[in-house]
């Protein structure tokens, strides 16, 4: 079914299908719309409107990249990705700090699947699509901070980063551990042009 779906960027355009896509799941993860990555973050007193209204005014400003999946017209998933400046507030940071060398030009922080259709594929379209986006913006290092689920039963809804094997599939290699279960990966990206 993952060859039926299709891939638009975030933007002014789309803003309405991905708005759909979060009030269906009340605001996603308790009315983050998928800003906790972003500078601003979430929690410390912030609502859903707050959150919302926040996202909403990055995507005008060019300053939130998803690539979202689409079932038909339905949007059903995203992959967010953008640079270190725009996505600075990942997790695991002291460990993260620890062995780093370098930025990379790209973080792919999240991913959301509308949960009937999740183990559809749409992750791997997002991530597909966030890579295509990614080669067009001019490519470069992307990073990403999935877990290995090898051997351990987890449930999907809470993957949020995806995992390690997904990420390998899609020619990323493991750099380093930053957690128990979490890892960099990284692959380059060649770009394309805009």
């Amino acid at each position: 079914m993952a060859g039926s779906f299709g891939v638009k960027p975030l933007g002014e355009a789309t803003w309405p299908d991905f708005a759909r896509l979060v009030e269906r799941h009340n605001g996603v993860w308790g009315g983050c719309w998928c800003m906790a990555f972003h500078p601003e973050g979430v929690g410390r007193g912030k609502t859903a409107a707050q959150n919302q209204a926040a996202k909403a005014g990055r995507v005008r400003e060019g300053q939130a990249h998803a690539a979202l999946v689409y079932d038909g017209a339905t949007c059903v998933g995203w992959c967010q990705f953008g640079s270190p400046d725009e996505l600075p507030r990942i997790k695991n940071q002291r460990d993260y700090r620890n062995g780093l060398t370098g930025l990379p030009d790209w973080r792919i922080t999240c991913f959301f699947v509308d949960k009937t259709y999740r183990r559809q594929g749409v992750t791997s379209a997002a991530l597909n699509g966030a890579l295509d986006e990614i080669a067009r913006l001019g490519g470069g290092m992307v990073e990403s901070y999935p877990e290995d689920v090898a051997g351990r039963s987890v449930s999907g809804s809470f993957l949020h980063s995806g995992t390690v094997s997904l990420f390998e599939r899609h020619g990323f290699e493991r750099a380093r551990r930053i957690g128990k279960n979490r890892w960099v990966v990284t692959r380059v990206v060649r770009g394309n042009g805009l």
